[in-house]
């Protein structure tokens, strides 16, 4: 194997491996894995320009792949090529998305020392620091550690730093750099071994959101609806919610309930709105009909807690199929989609 090869890490060989299989089958590919490793291979194929040959061939050596026009060709990759890929896979809302957090994780991330940290650690970190501080970290980690990281946060707390995190939309490099430097100074004791850059606003506490449990999400929704209305009601319009299972087309509904077995399915459905349960219902097999029946009728009385955990977890199915773009959420107010 080349010595250039060895001495590439696993992410930068997938991203070799994209380069070389072309844009098609490149963007099928990143369609399939998660938003984190999206944008770790995303990011290494920004910074490859282009790819030596016998490189090229002894990565696609290791992976037991043969190129299919034959002989192995150079791969250009490139900001360009990253965008077209991403688009491809995702769409151009989502990849913009993807892109805007590269263009900051490519500058250096400040809190980086923090994305692979215990929760309960950073959590310990952040105590006594100031709401505004808490949120400006959390805006800068991703998404599903700063969930983590959240859940664990005085309800009190919780609230006061998503309302933050909400209306921030810019920070001085100088104010971001001179937080990180103070966080990672006390890190030390307590963790193990423009001129503006955007940083939070409503969308990163949508997503920080969307991964939260149910009983965390519900909290600090009705607090913040205390605190802001106007914004919780803006937060929660950009939410997926059970009860958005009637905006999905059948097609999507069937796919969500393959993964779904069907005593989740009949806890969650207690209680539903009928354009709910009948949705569902609809887009259940004859003899799946039956059993969810036979389901419901056996648990009798259900927990609220137990109800919103099964509702979570099917929404946590949705928000996976969605992200992987095996399905479209068309939210209300938004157009339809023709093919």
């Amino acid at each position: 194997m080349s010595p250039v090869a060895t001495q590439l890490t696993p992410v930068q060989k997938a991203a070799v491996v994209l380069l070389q299989i072309g844009h098609e089958r490149a963007a099928k590919v990143l369609a399939e894995l998660s938003e984190q490793e999206v944008e770790e291979i995303t990011a290494e194929i920004v910074r490859i320009e282009e790819v030596p040959q016998g490189t090229a061939d002894a990565v696609m050596a290791e992976f037991h792949r043969q190129i299919s026009t034959g002989a192995p060709t150079m791969g250009h990759g490139g900001l360009s090529y990253a965008q077209r890929l991403l688009e491809a896979s995702f769409g151009p809302e989502k990849a913009a998305g993807v892109l805007n957090r590269l263009s900051t994780m490519m500058a250096g991330q400040p809190f980086d020392f923090l994305q692979h940290a215990d929760a309960r650690q950073v959590q310990s970190l952040l105590t006594g620091e100031h709401p505004q501080t808490i949120a400006l970290v959390l805006a800068h980690l991703r998404p599903d550690r700063a969930s983590a990281i959240m859940t664990g946060l005085d309800p009190a707390l919780r609230t006061v730093v998503a309302h933050r995190i909400a209306l921030m939309e810019r920070a001085s490099p100088e104010v971001v750099k001179i937080v990180a430097e103070n966080i990672e100074r006390k890190a030390t004791a307590v963790l193990t071994p423009g001129d503006m850059t955007a940083v939070g606003g409503v969308q990163p506490l949508v997503e920080i959101l969307n991964r939260s449990d149910p009983g965390t999400e519900k909290q600090i929704l009705d607090a913040l609806g205390e605190r802001d209305s106007e914004l919780a009601d803006q937060v929660r319009g950009m939410m997926f919610t059970f009860e958005d299972i009637i905006l999905l087309d059948d097609r999507a509904v069937q796919l969500v309930l393959r993964q779904v077995d069907i005593a989740t399915l009949a806890v969650a459905l207690k209680g539903a709105p009928t354009t709910v349960s009948d949705k569902t219902r609809r887009n259940l097999s004859e003899r799946a009909r039956e059993n969810l029946r036979e389901e419901m009728d056996l648990a009798g009385p259900v927990r609220l807690s137990e109800v919103q955990e099964a509702r979570g977890q099917i929404i946590t199915v949705i928000r996976t199929l969605e992200e992987s773009g095996q399905i479209v959420i068309r939210r209300d107010g938004e157009d339809d989609y023709v093919s």
